[in-house]
C-alpha cells in the first residue's frame, strides 16, 4: 500500500495494522516532501526566526537558538519531552501511530527530510513497533510524550516491541540493518507536534465497536429467540415512520437474522409487548450505530491531517504558526465513540438479567442445570453489571476538561487521548459483556430448542458453541468469558 498523505482509510488501516500489509511511499508525493523541507533549510540560512526550527518551545518560544545548535535543539526537544508513564499502548495502536505519523508527514507541510518518513515506514515493514506509555499526553500541542518515545526509536533510543521480545531500540534496528538517525532542524517538532496517538487509538477502538456492532446484532437477535420475543417490534412500518437510517438498517437486520426462526412469536401470542432491552433494540444500537459513522468520518479526515506547528507552504512561500495540534475535534469524536459503545453493552446487560432471572421468564432459574445444586449463569450477570458500571465511570467525557500547561501559553487543552484511551477499554469491557450475553443466550435457546431457531441464528450459535461448551454443570466461567470476547472482537 502506498501512502501520501490524503487518500488514507480507515480500512487501510486496519490491514497495516493486522494484516501487516507493506507500506511504501508515492513517489510523486516525496517531490511536496522535498520541496517543503528544502524551503525550510533556505529560510534557515537568512537566520530569520521560526518557531520551534530556531526558537525554544511553549513559553520559551522567545528565545533564539543559535545554528549551531539547532541538531541539539531537536535531541533535547525528543528527551525532555519523552516523560510518558504507565502501562504501554497496544503493539496494534503503537503500529497505527507509526502509520498516522508517517501519513501526516507525507502531506509535505512538515518541512522533514524523506529520510524521516522512510525510516518510519522501514518500523512498520519490518514489524519494530515502539514502546509508548499510555499516560502522559493533554491532546493539545499534540501527543507530546507519546510520540517523543516513538521518535526516540528513530534516533536508536527507547524501546521497542520486535519478534515477540521488549528490547532495547538499538538491538532491534541493528538487526535489521536500520542506522539510527540523527534529528535536524524542525525534525523532532514535526515527530511529536501531532494528533497520532489520540488517533491511533481512537481508530483501533472504533474497528473494535465496529465489529462489536454487528455481533451485538446477531446476539440480541439471539436473545429475542431464547425469550420468545414478538417480532412485531422489528416491522419496517415502524421504523420508517421515524426515519433515521441506522435504526432502520438495524431492524432490517433483525428481520433477516429471525426470518424463519420459530422461536419468536406474534404479538398477543405470549404477551402484548416486551421490555425495551428487546422492543427497542433497533432504537438504541440504532443510535450507538450513528456515534460510530460521526466518529469515522472525524478520523477519516484526521488519519490525513497536518496537525504539527509550524506548517510549510513552500509554494505560497509561508511558514505558518497556527493550532492544528489541538486534538478537540478527535476527543470530542471519542467521548461519543464511548457513550455510543456503552449503551451497547447498558442494554445488553439488562437482556442478561431477563435471561437469568426466573422472575422475568420461564426458564431454569439462572439457566443452571440444577438450580439450588448450581449456580448456573448467576454471576455472569454480576460480571456484566460490574463491567457496565466501570463504563459508566469511563464515560465521563474527557473533553470538557482543560489544565493549562507551558506556563499558560497552552492555556486549553484538548484531553483527547485520555478519551481515547478510556474508548478503547469500554470496546474492550463491552466485548465481554456481550460475550456474557451470548452464552445466556446459548443456553436460553438450547432449552426452547436449537432445532426451532433461525438459520441465521443457528449458524452463529453452532460456531460460538466450537469455542464455548454448553453449561451442564457449573464451572469457571471466566475462561469462557475471555475466550468468546476475543473471537468476538
Amino acid at each position: 500500500m502506498q501512502i501520501s498523505g490524503n487518500e488514507l482509510t480507515i480500512a487501510d488501516v486496519q490491514r497495516v495494522v493486522y494484516e501487516n500489509e507493506t507500506v511504501s511511499l508515492k513517489t510523486d508525493q516525496l517531490k511536496k516532501v522535498k520541496q517543503s523541507r528544502k524551503f525550510v533549510e533556505e529560510v534557515l540560512s537568512t537566520e530569520q526566526t521560526m518557531y520551534g526550527i530556531n526558537t525554544g518551545f511553549g513559553h520559551l518560544a522567545n528565545v533564539t537558538i543559535d545554528q549551531e545548535d539547532l541538531e541539539e535543539l531537536q535531541l533535547n526537544l525528543i528527551h525532555s519531552h519523552a516523560c510518558g508513564v504507565g502501562e504501554p499502548f497496544s503493539e496494534e495502536i503503537s503500529r497505527a501511530m507509526v502509520l498516522l505519523r508517517a501519513n501526516a508527514l507525507m502531506k509535505g507541510n512538515s518541512g522533514v527530510r524523506p529520510v524521516i518518513i522512510e525510516r518510519l515506514v522501514d518500523l512498520l515493514n519490518h514489524q519494530i513497533h515502539p514502546v509508548i506509555p499510555q499516560q502522559g499526553s493533554l491532546g493539545a500541542s499534540g501527543d507530546l510524550a507519546p510520540l517523543a518515545h516513538l521518535a526516540l526509536v528513530l534516533m536508536g533510543e527507547g524501546e521497542v516491541y520486535y519478534k515477540g521480545t521488549r528490547l532495547p531500540a538499538i538491538q532491534a534496528l541493528l538487526e535489521e540493518n536500520l542506522k539510527p538517525l540523527t534529528l535536524k532542524a524542525k525534525e523532532g517538532l514535526a515527530l511529536i507536534n501531532g494528533t497520532q496517538a489520540i488517533t491511533a487509538a481512537g481508530c483501533i477502538a472504533y474497528l473494535g465497536a465496529e465489529q462489536l456492532m454487528q455481533q451485538a446484532i446477531k446476539i440480541a437477535a439471539m436473545t429475542v429467540e431464547g425469550l420468545e420475543g414478538i417480532r412485531d417490534a422489528f416491522d419496517e412500518l415502524i421504523h420508517h415512520a421515524r426515519g433515521y437510517p441506522e435504526q432502520i438498517e438495524v431492524a432490517k437486520q433483525i428481520r433477516e437474522l429471525l426470518k424463519d426462526s420459530q422461536l419468536t412469536t406474534a404479538q398477543g401470542e405470549k404477551r402484548v409487548q416486551d421490555a425495551y432491552s428487546l422492543r427497542c433494540i433497533p432504537q438504541v444500537f440504532g443510535a450507538s450505530w450513528q456515534t460510530l459513522n460521526y466518529v469515522k468520518e472525524k478520523l477519516t479526515i484526521e488519519i490525513n491531517a497536518a496537525t504539527d506547528n509550524p506548517l510549510i507552504f513552500a509554494e505560497e512561500g509561508k511558514i505558518l504558526s497556527g493550532g492544528n495540534f489541538h486534538g478537540q475535534p478527535v476527543a470530542i469524536a471519542m467521548d461519543l465513540l464511548k457513550i455510543g459503545v456503552a449503551e451497547m453493552a447498558n442494554m445488553s446487560e439488562r437482556r442478561v438479567e431477563r435471561l437469568v432471572n426466573p422472575q422475568l421468564n420461564d426458564l431454569p432459574a439462572f439457566l443452571s442445570a440444577k438450580p439450588g445444586l448450581e449456580s448456573g449463569a448467576m454471576i455472569l450477570q454480576y460480571t456484566a453489571a460490574s463491567l457496565v458500571s466501570e463504563n459508566k465511570t469511563l464515560a465521563h467525557p474527557a473533553s470538557v476538561d482543560s489544565i493549562p500547561s507551558s506556563a499558560n501559553q497552552e492555556d486549553h487543552v484538548s484531553m483527547g487521548t485520555i478519551g481515547a484511551r478510556h474508548a478503547y477499554q469500554i470496546v474492550r469491557n463491552t466485548s465481554k459483556v456481550l460475550a456474557i450475553e451470548l452464552i445466556c443466550a446459548m443456553q436460553a435457546v438450547e432449552y426452547r430448542g436449537v432445532e426451532r431457531m433461525a438459520s441465521e441464528t443457528k449458524a452463529f450459535y453452532e460456531q460460538s458453541r466450537k469455542i464455548v461448551p454448553s453449561i451442564t454443570k457449573d464451572r469457571i466461567f471466566s475462561n469462557d468469558i475471555e475466550k468468546l470476547s476475543n473471537y468476538l472482537m
